[in-house]
């Protein structure tokens, strides 16, 4: 882990989607390296609990909002109560996300507009509510977390992959846009990562995944995490408008 940051020195940063996860390894990796980290998720007490936990494991600051993405009144909640606790934003990661498969033609009409709603109407409510809390920080930064369905797509998995794919392309319109004012945008593209989202994946899918995998293995949580970290740093401070991939070379 990284040594913290002196405290005249710490950035202030949310993190969406951040109790479990691939989200709460940043939390946890920007706690752990000196950052005031507000995590979010949709439950108020579960949002608090993974919190403090992280505040514990780490001895970070942090600090809880909560409220579905995919409302745009909660969402500017969140954002007045940051600003009210913290007074701006350096650093935002935009990773709240849902998934689901289904081959096309046999997905509920519920569960497309769920995967638009959170994925891509969410990411550019958050985006958008966030920019003046982002203007008041200290060479701001975004990254968008999106995934490799977004870049290369998969059967059964069109719906899903086109909303991360608008992720995407709201990165480099987002990139072009407020680069003039000092923010930079990026966005990671994780490949298969060891979270929640592969409970579906049989043994015989993920020998496959594995052995079509340049690197030999699935990610960890950590892996798009330390990715991240470096986008939101300094040493990215001429980084904006790119898609980093996290897929151990899957996509190349």
């Amino acid at each position: 882990m990284a040594s913290a940051l002196p405290p005249a020195e710490a950035r202030v940063a949310l993190v969406t989607g951040s109790t479990a996860g691939i989200g709460r390894a940043i939390a946890t990796t920007l706690a752990a390296a000196g950052h005031d980290v507000v995590l979010h998720g949709r439950d108020e007490e579960r949002a608090a609990k993974v919190a403090a936990d992280v505040a514990a494991e780490t001895g970070g600051l942090t600090d809880s909002v909560h409220g579905d993405v995919a409302d745009p009144g909660l969402v500017s909640a969140m954002m007045r109560r940051i600003y009210q606790r913290h007074g701006r934003l350096d650093s935002l990661v935009i990773n709240a996300g849902v998934h689901a498969a289904g081959l096309l033609g046999m997905v509920r009409h519920d569960t497309i507009g769920r995967l638009f709603e959170v994925n891509a109407i969410g990411a550019t409510h958050t985006l958008q509510a966030s920019l003046r809390l982002l203007r008041r920080g200290t060479s701001p930064a975004v990254v968008l977390v999106s995934s490799i369905m977004g870049r290369a797509g998969g059967a059964g998995q069109a719906v899903y992959s086109a909303a991360k794919a608008s992720i995407i392309g709201l990165t480099l319109a987002a990139a072009k846009e407020l680069g003039p004012t000092g923010i930079r945008v990026n966005a990671v593209a994780p490949g298969y990562i060891q979270t929640d989202m592969l409970t579906t994946l049989d043994e015989h899918s993920r020998t496959a995944t594995v052995a079509a995998t340049p690197l030999g293995r699935l990610g960890r949580p950590a892996d798009v995490a330390r990715a991240t970290v470096f986008l939101l740093s300094s040493d990215a401070g001429f980084i904006t408008g790119q898609v980093l991939g996290v897929d151990g070379g899957l996509v190349l």
